[in-house]
């Protein structure tokens, strides 16, 4: 297996999008507008093989001092060899670079992130998230996604 992570291109919008929406659609993660997908598509990473892209993650700033994973997904029969964990290292990585002293994500994978040291949090302790973002989801205000934080060394 020669998986490269990399940026994202624009030409990656389309299997971004799909990769993310087939979640979705399980009620997995929730799903995105290819007009969200393009407007993000320089804080997402893929994971590509062979030309194929195979997963995706994204890196949102949402403070001076925050910063978000989202829309971390593996596709189908990929699962269980790395991936996931190689999208959010990378993620972790560039926000280290940046200063960021802390990265949560909401999940429905609560698990897969407390094994990378993430710890399990409030979703109220994140107002910055909740009135930027979460007001205007559809969830909102009932929102079953669980919240998990890392706080990240000196960058």
């Amino acid at each position: 297996m020669s998986i490269t992570i990399r940026p994202a291109s624009v030409a990656d919008g389309q299997a971004i999008y799909e990769l993310v929406n087939a979640y979705a659609r399980q009620g997995l993660m929730l799903s995105l507008s290819q007009s969200a997908v393009y407007q993000a598509i320089r804080d997402f990473v893929v994971a590509e093989e062979e030309g194929q892209i195979q997963g995706c993650g994204a890196l949102q700033i949402t403070w001076g001092d925050l910063g978000e994973i989202r829309s971390l997904a593996v596709a189908d029969g990929w699962q269980g060899r790395g991936i996931g964990r190689r999208i959010a290292g990378c993620l972790l990585e560039e926000a280290r670079q940046l200063g960021l002293p802390r990265v949560f994500a909401l999940t429905y994978q609560r698990p897969f992130f407390l094994r990378l040291d993430f710890q399990a949090i409030e979703k109220e302790s994140l107002p910055q998230k909740i009135w930027a973002d979460c007001v205007d989801c559809i969830k909102f205000p009932n929102c079953d996604e669980e919240a998990v934080i890392i706080y990240l060394e000196e960058a």
